[in-house]
């Protein structure tokens, strides 16, 4: 009830009752003295003064009892303003109290809502300590595997290398008992041929005497017969000095490794013919002022070009490869193919758009390609229920028409010979997360797997098993967007394209040649069948250190052709397996990311100096989204092979995924692959910065057609 109900039901309603009460009683008591007179009348009636006397008595009775009852109204009145003024202060308590009830309320609910916010807060903590915890078991327990992986590699290298000196050793006896036995054979027989002539000169003295001159022939023949038996020993001893060792300073021929052609010098590399062996090392012998010039305008020299810094390797990978594998002579020898060359290369200019660099890919093929692509993206396949598990290959055929010196081919000899599809086995040395080392003869190659960073943030992947034991990946972008690619059953792209929200298609990456049951290229370097290349541009135009020159227009660097013509279309892992393919195209050193020794991380006070390079990859992006850059890491030569190789891959998968998460860059238009430290900088064994680094090349004119221009 509220405190207007009270006070009307406890004031108003009283003092209203007693005026509708009191009202008749009054008009009673006026009229009785009349009707009392009006009864008497007649009889006994009372005098004028008696009834005045009445009048007035009943005048103070009625005033008497009208001032009683205002009296009481008065104190019921008071009554009821007093209950009014108590039910107001209940009234007020009341609303106090709820008032206090609710702030009481109110403060429970924030110390609840901050005891579950502290309780979160715990939570979060405990959540990000076991993950510290979990990260550094994995951490500790991926240095224990390195190092378990160091130590096997070495203990692997101090048993090859007991065994080598025990070979070695044994070679040596051999040697020496062969030499041994050898003179001994060569004394038994000069003794029976002195023997010999002693008994043949006794018999002639004896039977007659002869004249002086016949008498002194013997001598002579014997004289005679003396050099004859030295010049035989000589040469026989020559002949055998002369035999090639195939232990010493010779490597067998690998896919993968880019051992230069030699043509036009069939003949190993002898004592006899004077020429240095294939196994002796470049010695730099320019000054850097020579470095130099020949840096400002390569086209102008058949030299290898190298860098102008101190130690510096040579600017392009294919060389650094020759000079690994072929030393001093494979470098002579690729400067006289250069030499021979130079007149048919002039006769073509270095290509000034991306459509002249691919002359050679006919108008027929160009046109074909979108419509086998539409044909592939809407062919019928069979709903797959996760991400296919590809095969690792056995053996892969090399494909490559290679001229091979005093190598050991399968275990065979092969002198001056070309080799044609030889095979060659293909081994997984080890499976680290998504990355797969494979042992292709005694190279060394990563293969990464980058499905998990083209599916982030997708909402929607699924697969398709297609004929021909190909598979079809579809990934659905917030938006709308859809990144198809198709892989045959190793993994390997045939196709990728982007199709945008309006339904228009890009395509990233175009390798027909691995479907079906085609011979399989992708880990053999067919750069083997071109000749070495010459750059003609200045080393300046053709690699960009974002160190040195910070304010570089990185768009228009992007965007310019090749420097060489491109010959056809090639699968992406054909130019991650291919030095001779990828100095074709131009890159960005990111010498501004430095990394430590061992890590793949990049510190975010590092991370920022990659915007004005991602800016220009948008850039170009936003004029074709079916461009494609690959993303190459290295290290330096501290430390093994195998974990140098999966450190660089990483390191490559780091800058891409920066790339894409803080600046936007799609990851479909991202290749990565890691080089370990096959291809250094600075020749050094020693730890070298600008050897741990990342670089940038936009490969589009090798792995797709570009549209004809008009």
């Amino acid at each position: 009830m509220t405190f207007r109900s009270r006070l009307f039901a406890t004031v108003a309603l009283p003092v209203l009752s007693t005026v509708l009460i009191a009202t008749p009683t009054l008009a009673d008591a006026l009229t009785k003295p009349f009707e009392v007179a009006q009864e008497n009348t007649g009889e006994g009636q009372p005098s004028e003064e008696e009834l005045l006397l009445q009048q007035q008595q009943q005048q103070q009775d009625d005033a008497q009892r009208a001032a009683e009852d205002a009296e009481k109204a008065a104190s019921e009145q008071k009554a009821a303003e007093e209950e009014a003024q108590r039910a107001a202060g209940e009234e007020q308590q009341r609303q106090a109290d709820e008032q206090k009830a609710a702030e009481d309320a109110e403060k429970a609910a924030s110390e609840q809502k901050a005891a579950e916010e502290e309780a979160q807060r715990a939570a979060g903590e405990e959540q990000q300590r076991q993950a510290d915890e979990q990260k550094a078991a994995e951490d500790a327990e991926k240095a224990a595997s390195e190092q378990k992986a160091a130590e096997e590699e070495a203990q692997r290298a101090a048993s090859e290398e007991q065994q080598r000196q025990a070979d070695e050793q044994k070679a040596a006896e051999d040697a020496e008992k062969a030499a041994s036995e050898q003179k001994a054979a060569e004394e038994a027989e000069k003794a029976a041929s002195e023997q010999k002539a002693a008994e043949d000169e006794a018999k002639r003295a004896a039977e007659d005497e002869q004249k002086a001159a016949e008498e002194q022939k013997p001598a002579e023949d014997q004289q005679a017969e003396q050099p004859v038996q030295q010049q035989d020993g000589s040469a026989e001893e020559t002949t055998t000095s002369e035999q090639p060792s195939i232990e010493e300073g010779e490597k067998p021929a690998v896919a993968g490794e880019e051992t230069p052609a030699e043509t036009g010098t069939d003949q190993p590399a002898t004592a006899e013919t004077g020429e240095a062996p294939a196994g002796e090392p470049v010695v730099e012998t320019l000054t850097e002022e020579q470095k130099q010039e020949i840096a400002e305008d390569p086209s102008k020299t058949d030299e290898t070009v190298v860098l102008p810094v101190e130690n510096g390797a040579a600017v392009l990978d294919s060389d650094k490869d020759a000079d690994k594998a072929g030393g001093r002579k494979g470098r002579e020898d690729r400067r006289k193919q250069r030499e021979e060359l130079r007149a048919q290369e002039e006769a073509v200019p270095v290509p000034d758009t991306d459509d002249s660099a691919q002359a050679d890919i006919s108008e027929e093929v160009r046109e074909a390609v979108p419509g086998k692509i539409e044909a592939a993206i809407k062919e019928e396949g069979e709903r797959v229920e996760k991400a296919p598990d590809f095969a690792v290959p056995e053996t892969t055929n090399i494909i490559n028409n290679t001229v091979i010196n005093n190598t050991i081919v399968n275990n065979n000899t092969v002198n001056n010979t070309t080799i044609d599809n030889s095979v060659t086995e293909v081994n997984v040395v080890e499976q680290v997360e998504n990355r797969t080392v494979l042992e292709v003869g005694d190279q060394l190659i990563v293969r990464g797997d980058d499905r998990p960073r083209l599916r982030r943030d997708s909402e929607e992947v699924f697969y398709d098993n297609l004929a021909r034991d190909r598979v079809r990946e579809t990934i659905t972008r917030p938006g709308g967007v859809r990144i198809v690619t198709i892989y045959n059953r190793y993994g390997d792209i045939i196709q990728r394209s982007r199709v945008g929200r309006d339904g228009r298609e890009y395509i990233l990456v175009y390798a027909p040649e691995l479907e079906g049951d085609a011979p399989r290229p992708g880990l053999v370097d067919v750069g083997y069948e071109l000749p070495p290349m010459r750059l003609r541009i200045p080393v300046s135009d053709y690699i960009i250190d974002t160190s040195s020159e910070p304010d570089r227009d990185f768009y228009e660097f992007l965007s310019e052709p090749p420097v060489e013509r491109v010959e056809r279309v090639y699968s992406i892992d054909e130019v991650k397996h291919s030095a001779r393919l990828r100095d074709k195209v131009r890159r960005i050193d990111l010498d501004t990311i430095t990394f430590a020794t061992g890590s793949a991380e990049v510190p975010m006070s590092q991370a920022r100096t990659l915007r004005s390079v991602a800016e220009a990859m948008q850039k170009v992006l936003d004029k074709d989204p079916g461009e494609t850059f690959l993303i190459e890491g290295h290290t330096d030569a501290v430390g093994a092979d195998k974990p140098n190789l999966v450190l660089s891959d990483e390191r490559a998968e780091s800058v891409a995924s920066l790339l894409t998460e803080v600046y936007g860059v799609p990851p479909e238009n991202l290749q990565t692959q890691g080089y370990g430290e096959r291809f250094l900088k600075v020749r050094t064994d020693t730890a070298e910065q600008q050897n741990r680094r990342v670089t940038i090349r936009r490969v589009t004119t090798l792995v797709r057609p570009m549209a004809k221009a008009n």
